[in-house]
């Protein structure tokens, strides 16, 4: 379907592809992965036909469709977010917009009912519906103009845009960015069955094991293929460095033998001849590259905060409601110095609103809070808003603390979360938001709490940058507690687990792995968003999490009523589930029954379908049988739909 070949393209003085090929074929998987600069965005460009190739051929499938989602900043105008998805081609969306804007019984509103009718309008926007609603939209955000939601959820509305449109070649640049933990293992799943290919930067190295078939490494300013997910690749490239670096000091070797025959013996006669071949047989060599430095954590010290006591903080008999959803009542925990935990469980289940309450972002509204002896609390979500000045450099920013590192060691940190050169010497008004977020973390980790609470912090970091963190958390010597969906992270970071679900607190005494076993998860991405109703409640062994569990009521609840209100909140979840379940099974049957109906037409439209006898009839009768299914199955998922949904907390 798209084929590169022999491509040059040099940028900013810079080369970055030499002689570079890859074909990508019909229903491919394919990762594309390589060092922040290597030209991964500049190869989209060139596939994209924004850029052309200095030498080369780049060719696509005659009339096959690409669609692109970018990073971040995809443009949207006055659409509703159903507009926005819907937008798969210009011929669609001026029909919806007569159809809204016109009279029924005039010409121009006849003319565009028969658009719409010829463009698929019909099947395009229940789809869509399903769509949306498996990235996490409700009904009600449907009809809202797109210009009024934050930037994740617009770039949700246009990936949402791409999956119904369902081009031949789909561009994916990090399009986990955005999602939450449901939204992505629906997404993930989705991807599975997606009929075109499939061409994607990303830093989930989970999400890449679950999708891809292959790994396009950009090196050596070629296009390296691996055959296999991201761990196989991992492999692979080990091996094949390894070879390289053997075949490259052996190739240095001979050098060295030739060039010291060709020194000693030039200036003899006798030898002079024998000399001056050594040297054209160097140059005709074909030069073996040294491996690139595969080490990517960080090699210095990074800053320590002060010593707490020994337990850090204390909730105690909290209670904390957003209106009538009550999200925990009567809560106790405690976290003790030096504790690396993890928060998972289903979306709204409390975990982003422990980490507030912990932090003191969120008022405790009846109950306790208490910090240990002398604890500094930092949480990563508030200091990506409040902690950087508009006006101030990158440079600036990362020492503007009481005690400043030195220039260098704020240079050498900026560096390894991809602020090089004269990046450091942008204002932070001028940079993205994922640029935000990685200095943010600089800064962060350059002046640290001693007791930090991160809230998806490897979000619009690269691979290389993931890992620089998990180096400066290696050495970190606070006590962390985070929510992440980076499955790599979370075993490279978590020492223990704490399973939330309706306001219960289940901690587990091992890292991840410990909690896969014991939880009896069926991946390890889907084990982030457990409800729990298999988890086994183990007591925490010495130096692990300490209990955090509901206490005994209060004087104002009995305990026979908290035990009926935890059946209730319990029996309320198990019909969530099921509702869900059943609309991600409808969504999966329709989208196959939609499938098959394409592929019905499109033998009915060929003219020998009619040439074979009774051949037509059966497609026909099948296609009739198919289509009274396809309206049920959607009528249910519609009524399913229309069902309200706990708002996520």
């Amino acid at each position: 379907m798209l084929t590169i070949s022999q491509v040059t393209k040099a940028f900013g003085g810079r080369t970055l592809f030499e002689d570079a090929s890859l074909q990508v074929n019909r229903g491919d998987r394919v990762g594309l992965v390589g060092p922040n600069g290597a030209g991964k965005s500049t190869l989209f460009s060139l596939i994209l036909s924004e850029a052309t190739p200095d030498v080369g051929k780049i060719a696509l499938e005659k009339s096959a469709t690409v669609g692109f989602l970018p990073q971040e900043n995809a443009p949207v105008g006055d659409e509703t977010v159903l507009e926005v998805a819907t937008a798969i081609s210009p011929e669609l969306t001026a029909a919806q917009r007569i159809l809204k804007t016109t009279p029924e019984d005039s010409t121009e509103h006849h003319d565009a009912l028969h658009a719409f009718d010829e463009h698929g309008g019909w099947q395009v926007e229940p789809k869509a519906k399903r769509i949306l609603h498996g990235l996490a939209f409700r009904e009600s955000d449907f009809e809202r103009p797109a210009k009024t939601l934050s930037g994740g959820w617009v770039m949700r509305a246009h990936l949402a845009r791409l999956l119904v449109q369902e081009p031949n070649l789909l561009l994916l640049d990090e399009p986990t960015n955005h999602l939450d933990l449901e939204s992505l293992v629906w997404f993930q799943e989705y991807l599975k069955s997606y009929p075109g290919a499939i061409l994607m930067i990303s830093h989930d190295r989970e999400f890449l094991n679950q999708l891809v078939g292959s790994i396009i490494e950009i090196a050596h300013r070629r296009l390296q293929r691996y055959r296999g997910n991201w761990d196989s690749y991992v492999e692979q490239k080990a091996a094949r460095e390894e070879q390289q670096l053997s075949a490259y000091k052996n190739q240095q070797k001979e050098i060295a033998s030739l060039q010291l025959f060709a020194d000693r013996f030039r200036a003899k006669a006798s030898k002079a001849s024998q000399a001056q071949s050594k040297l054209k047989q160097i140059d005709r060599m074909e030069k073996i590259e040294a491996p690139l430095n595969r080490e990517k954590t960080v090699h210095f010290h990074f800053p320590q905060p002060p010593r707490s006591g020994h337990r850090v903080v204390k909730l105690e008999n909290v209670h904390h409601a957003y209106d009538d959803l009550v999200v925990y009542r009567d809560l106790n925990f405690e976290a003790e110095r030096g504790q690396r935990t993890v928060l998972v469980g289903p979306n709204g289940s409390g975990k982003s609103t422990l980490l507030k309450l912990l932090g003191g972002s969120l008022a405790v509204q009846s109950g306790t809070r208490e910090l240990g002896h002398n604890v500094k609390v930092g949480y990563f979500s508030q200091y990506r808003v409040e902690m950087l000045q508009p006006a101030m450099t990158v440079l600036e920013t990362a020492r503007d603390m009481p005690n400043p590192v030195s220039e260098q060691v704020a240079r050498t940190v900026l560096g390894s979360f991809l602020f090089r050169g004269d990046d450091v010497f942008k204002t932070t008004a001028v940079l993205s938001g994922g640029e935000k977020t990685r200095l943010a973390l600089v800064k962060l980790l350059l002046d640290p709490p001693n007791l930090l609470l991160m809230d998806e912090p490897t979000t619009h970091l690269d691979v290389g940058s993931i890992d620089a963190l998990v180096g400066a958390l290696a050495q970190y010597e606070g006590t962390l507690i985070f929510i992440s969906h980076d499955v790599y992270f979370i075993r490279a970071v978590a020492k223990t687990v704490l399973h939330i679900n309706t306001g219960q607190l289940t901690p587990y005494a091992g890292d991840y792995d410990y909690y896969l076993d014991k939880s009896k998860a069926t991946s390890a991405r889907a084990a982030l968003t457990s409800d729990g109703q298999q988890l086994h409640n183990l007591q925490p062994a010495n130096g692990a999490a300490a209990p955090a569990t509901n206490s005994t009521p209060g004087l104002r609840d009995s305990r026979q009523q908290r035990r009926a209100d935890a059946e209730q909140r319990k029996a309320e979840a198990k019909i969530q589930r099921e509702r869900e379940k059943r609309v991600r099974e409808l969504e999966m049957h329709i989208l196959s029954l939609e499938g098959r109906q394409g592929e019905l037409t499109a033998e009915l439209e060929k003219p020998e379908t009619y040439d074979a006898g009774g051949a037509a009839m059966e497609l026909n009768r099948e296609l009739s049988s198919l289509t009274v299914e396809l309206e049920r199955v959607t009528t249910e998922w519609e009524a399913l739909e229309q069902t309200e949904n706990v708002a996520g907390v």
